[in-house]
């Protein structure tokens, strides 16, 4: 019996909502700023004018998880930022579908541009990209006591409650300090 399949499209929405949030001009998680916003939109559309919403993606992943890894870095665990490797296999594999439609993405990072405030999981529930039982299962979380960490329960199961919850853990993290929230692999 397979694992049950992650939904790609929600996977990019969350990592991309919580890049964003994680930029130096929203909680200074990592070092870019503003880079999935209007300033970055603008750097890039002129080099990229049909893909440029993607390129700004693929940037901030990349800092984002290196930031995530020098600050917790756990072995035999997940994180929103390195998923499985035959997830991450299809979530890259999907990518040129997406630059293929990048004009359907068009309004989410439109939207994705304007985000303010300092509530990740308003912001994720503003998006509807976490269900009210996420929101509950996130209210268990706790940061770990050198508060670099947010452990979730159990091991990562592979289906979308777990990474939805890898994504809200963030909201744990405070301004200019992420926390990162992760899972133990099964076969760790």
């Amino acid at each position: 019996m397979t694992a049950p399949a992650i939904d790609l499209d929600r996977l990019l929405k969350l990592r991309l909502l919580v890049a964003r949030f994680g930029e130096m001009d929203l909680a200074k998680w990592w070092n870019s700023k503003g880079q999935l916003g209007r300033l970055g939109a603008a750097a890039l559309r002129r080099g990229f004018p049909r893909t440029y919403r993607f390129a700004q993606a693929r940037s901030v992943f990349a800092v984002a998880a290196h930031r995530c890894a020098e600050v917790f870095d756990p072995p035999g665990c997940v994180t929103l930022w390195r998923l499985p490797e035959a997830t991450e296999e299809e979530f890259d594999a999907r990518w040129e579908y997406w630059l293929d439609n990048a004009a359907d993405w068009a309004a989410f990072f439109e939207k994705l541009e304007s985000i303010q405030g300092n509530d990740l999981t308003a912001i994720l529930r503003a998006f509807e990209v976490v269900s009210d039982r996420d929101v509950d299962a996130y209210a268990r979380l706790r940061r770990s006591a050198e508060g670099r960490a947010v452990p979730l329960p159990g091991l990562f199961s592979g289906i979308d409650d777990d990474v939805a919850l890898l994504a809200l853990g963030f909201a744990r993290g405070e301004p200019s300090a992420p926390a990162v929230p992760y899972a133990r692999r099964a076969e760790a």
